[in-house]
């Protein structure tokens, strides 16, 4: 087994190859300016979409693709609570009436409140 070991290398901290005569992939670079005054340049490949807002690194804001016109925001969907949910299965009426019964019941002690243990 002695003459199989690999001496005189950090197995897997160093590559044996090279950048001679490797070509890289079309790119472009774009740049984006943020509203706190940080400016962030990007690469892409020559033939990505590149999106016109992209968030700051620095500061979380949004920043804007260099000569672009920022996007229509898209339309946010209602928070629906558990009271519109009811009012989806139930009319107000309908409500009042199951609430005079539970009422009634709870008068009258069929219901009771159950004790902690």
């Amino acid at each position: 087994m002695a003459d199989r070991v690999l001496r005189g290398m950090k197995i897997g901290a160093h590559s044996l190859e090279n950048d001679e005569g490797v070509e890289l992939a079309p790119r472009l670079h774009a740049q984006y300016d943020c509203p706190n005054g940080h400016v962030i340049r990007l690469p892409f490949a020559a033939g990505a979409d590149v999106p016109a807002v992209w968030t700051c690194r620095l500061c979380g804001a949004e920043a804007l693709l260099l000569d672009a016109t920022r996007p229509e925001p898209k339309p946010t969907r209602h928070v629906r609570t558990h009271w519109d949910m009811l009012l989806e299965r139930r009319t107000i009426p309908e409500l009042e009436e199951l609430l005079a019964e539970r009422l009634d019941l709870l008068r009258s002690g069929v219901l009771r409140g159950r004790k902690s243990a």
